[in-house]
């Protein structure tokens, strides 16, 4: 059974799952979290690309995590804009405060 916290869908092959199964039970997944978190809180308005340049994190990881954080309400997807890093459009991420539950997803 996949959790909500799980990271694999349900079209991912095994391995897939037994990867996911240890990222969330060896707490990688929320120390990505945090770290994905934090690089928002300190890049506001940035695409994942354009964060993972600034921060040194990897994109992928970003990419995997921010759309975790949105539906954890922890950041929310803003407009799109030309990426500076792969010239093309992308949605930018930005913080939500503590106690604030914005629902603009745009």
């Amino acid at each position: 059974m996949i959790g909500l916290n799980h990271p694999a869908r349900g079209t991912d092959i095994s391995t897939s799952h037994e990867a996911a199964v240890h990222v969330v039970s060896s707490g990688l997944q929320a120390l990505q979290q945090d770290r994905a978190a934090c690089a928002v809180k300190q890049n506001p308005g940035l695409t994942s690309m354009e964060l993972a340049k600034a921060t040194g994190h990897d994109r992928y990881m970003l990419a995997r995590r921010l759309p975790e954080l949105l539906e954890d309400g922890r950041v929310w997807r803003g407009p799109k804009k030309p990426c500076e890093v792969s010239g093309r459009s992308a949605c930018t991420w930005w913080p939500v405060a503590p106690g604030e539950n914005l629902a603009l997803g745009l």
